[in-house]
């Protein structure tokens, strides 16, 4: 018993001149997600930031106390 081909139908996509919304879901209710990103991830985000904002912050008076110091 050989196997006998099968034809498929191509499937064409297509959007109608009469619906071009393309992008709404994007755009959909975005203030509750972002909401929800940032509650859920609120620690992580601070995990990240706290550091990096404390280096800057020590960096920029130590080079303001330098300056101070010379300055005479």
């Amino acid at each position: 018993m050989g196997k006998q081909p099968v034809r498929m139908k191509a499937v064409v996509y297509a959007l109608s001149p009469f619906q071009q919304k393309t992008m709404s879901g994007l755009w959909k209710d975005l203030p509750t997600k972002i909401h929800h990103k940032v509650s859920e991830n609120w620690i992580s985000a601070t995990l990240l930031l706290a550091p990096l904002v404390a280096t800057y912050t020590y960096v920029q008076q130590y080079k303001e106390k330098e300056k101070l110091e010379h300055r005479y």
